[in-house]
């Protein structure tokens, strides 16, 4: 089996290697948990080893996503400039009609194909999945994430989605259906002081199965995976 090495300090053993390639990973966490940098970092350490990468936001702004790189000490400049990585905006804008909105996202899907092809992407990042819903009933959002995630898979990238949850330690996804569509589940926690990240689920590979402490550093985050976190400690 080929894998992809996350490059996220501590991850990659938790994971037996790395991420099977061409798979789709839910990343579930209440806010704050640090979700988004997961991803972020996902694009950001390919794009340094020469692995080209894009990050798709439905939420913030392309400028507050770079800032928040920035902040982390990362040269996503000169990355950007070697066709190494991009950062995009998903535009769904608001609508009452949910036919609308899944029009929205088809057209958005398309130029996330583009640029994908235009740049060689072999990794993609989502954040968040949980935009789609909000405007979706339940019942149109689980069939569209499945025909979103077999459009991603076409598309020869590795995969990371975010989805936000409650912050329960059983929830892993904001609607209950994500974690059934994705090939592998990440939970993060964050119960203060401490954070932590739980493989849920790994499709294809063996994986850690222990609840691990990880940190927000000036340069990212970094996984203890030789350190242990009781399942009860999580509130």
């Amino acid at each position: 089996m080929q894998r992809v090495a996350t490059g996220i300090p501590g991850l990659d053993p938790l994971l037996n290697g790395g991420i099977p390639q061409g798979s789709s990973v839910l990343i579930g966490g209440a806010s704050g948990t640090g979700k988004s940098i997961l991803a972020m970092q996902y694009i950001y350490e390919s794009a340094l080893k020469g692995e080209p990468g894009l990050f798709v936001t439905t939420e913030s702004g392309v400028k507050n996503i770079a800032w928040d790189m920035q902040s982390f000490n990362w040269d996503i400049n000169s990355l950007q400039e070697k066709k190494m990585m991009a950062i995009n905006r998903m535009n769904l804008g608001y609508a009452n009609d949910a036919r609308v909105v899944v029009e929205r996202i088809k057209e958005e899907l398309d130029l996330i194909a583009r640029a994908v092809n235009d740049m060689h992407a072999q990794r993609l990042a989502i954040d968040s999945t949980t935009s789609f819903a909000v405007w979706m009933e339940k019942t149109e959002f689980r069939p569209k994430l499945f025909e979103f995630l077999d459009w991603l898979k076409d598309l020869n990238c590795t995969t990371i989605f975010t989805a936000e949850t409650s912050g329960a330690k059983t929830d892993f996804s904001a609607y209950g259906v994500e974690e059934f569509v994705a090939d592998g589940v990440i939970a993060l926690y964050f119960t203060p002081p401490n954070r932590s990240i739980f493989v849920r689920k790994m499709r294809g590979t063996a994986h850690d199965k222990n609840v691990h402490p990880f940190e927000i550093t000036n340069r990212g985050i970094e996984i203890k995976p030789r350190e242990q976190v009781l399942w009860e400690a999580i509130k």
